[in-house]
């Protein structure tokens, strides 16, 4: 439940806390007022029970009212907690993408200019992009607007063209040296 629930049903339950309050003390002071005048047995009795429900409604519904304002206050503390991580991860994002935009235009540029020396048509370039971005050969057609069957062939092709067996070849040949662990980049470098 979120914080709109609670908070909506504030209002109903503090009016039926008053409603019970009410009924407890009114039945309380026409008993006392009856005592004082004398009254028969069973009219206590009937004024006694009325302040019992007055008074029992009273505190069950000032217990829900006090949970319901519990709750509503941890809602709006985790609220606001997600909406700081929230706020964190986007700014953490926004600076990744700010700090790689060099790094993916270059290479973006070294992809194309591998697709150049696989001799590959505008077409297979684009394919071959969309299959590095792990489209299936479905969601490539959908695209770019073609049928199924052609992006499939010009997948191949591209594949053909650069020598290699698949997709799993194809994103290994531009990210094998990405994945590589920081050892093994500092050792290659010696």
């Amino acid at each position: 439940m979120d914080e709109s629930n609670y908070t909506s049903e504030r209002p109903l339950l503090t009016l039926t806390f008053i409603a019970f309050l009410l009924m407890a003390c009114l039945a309380a002071v026409d008993l006392v007022s009856d005592l004082r005048e004398g009254t028969t047995a069973s009219h206590v009795f009937a004024e006694g029970g009325i302040f019992l429900v007055g008074f029992i409604g009273a505190a069950l519904v000032a217990r829900k009212l006090i949970q319901v304002t519990r709750l509503a206050r941890v809602a709006t503390a985790e609220a606001h907690a997600l909406a700081g991580a929230l706020a964190k991860s986007a700014a953490d994002a926004e600076r990744w993408r700010s700090e790689a935009r060099d790094l993916m235009r270059g290479l973006s540029q070294a992809i194309d200019e591998q697709f150049d020396r696989w001799l590959l048509s505008p077409a297979e370039k684009e394919v071959g992009l969309l299959l590095l971005k792990g489209l299936s050969h479905r969601e490539i057609a959908e695209a770019r607007s073609v049928a199924e069957a052609t992006a499939r062939q010009q997948a191949r092709a591209v594949y053909k063209k650069a020598g290699l067996s698949g997709r799993h070849d194809l994103a290994a040949f531009f990210l094998e040296d990405l994945m590589l662990p920081q050892e093994a980049e500092n050792a290659r470098a010696l």
